[in-house]
């Protein structure tokens, strides 16, 4: 049985509340408890993906329907959006959430080296794509999230929650 309640629930809860109910994603060990509970929730549209620029695809069909689609993915998979957002999100304008799970957050020794690297450089790539992100801090995740949609829509981008380990647990 799936955990209804602590901060993956109330995170959950505030994207229910502001539509984004049609998700697509990799999975991650950081963000693990709020796919435990996207994943059993009725009201949620999770459509599994094997690669994050495909999970970037199926999210963005949520635009053409009038919608706001959400990716959840771990950081070392904004490698894999690059060309998906530099040649369709930004040159066609098609908005979208980004949850990235910080794996490799602090660098040495807070996680395997793997993803030490990622970690580091995490922000500097959204900056680079010029994209708008928040840093999700724990507790009410709602103005966080109202800050990140007031930027996606005011731009028609995507753009990204970071997630530090430890954030929604």
């Amino acid at each position: 049985m799936t955990k209804r309640s602590g901060p993956a629930a109330a995170f959950v809860a505030a994207l229910k509340e502001r539509g984004l109910t049609f998700v697509s994603g990799v999975p991650d060990s950081t963000l693990r408890s709020v796919f435990e509970q996207v994943l059993h929730d009725p009201e949620i549209r999770y459509v599994p993906a094997v690669r994050e620029d495909v999970a970037l695809g199926v999210a963005s069909a949520a635009y053409f329907t009038g919608r706001l689609g959400l990716v959840l993915l771990q950081n070392s998979g904004l490698g894999n959006l690059v060309n998906g957002v530099t040649s369709f999100s930004l040159v066609y304008k098609i908005p979208c959430v980004l949850v990235v799970g910080w794996r490799g957050y602090g660098g040495p020794p807070g996680d395997a080296p793997e993803h030490w690297v990622m970690g580091v450089k995490t922000l500097g790539m959204l900056e680079l794509l010029d994209l708008p992100y928040q840093i999700l801090e724990p507790g009410d995740p709602r103005a966080c999230l109202d800050r990140l949609l007031a930027a996606i829509r005011k731009r028609s981008v995507p753009g990204a929650l970071i997630v530090r380990p430890g954030a929604i647990e």
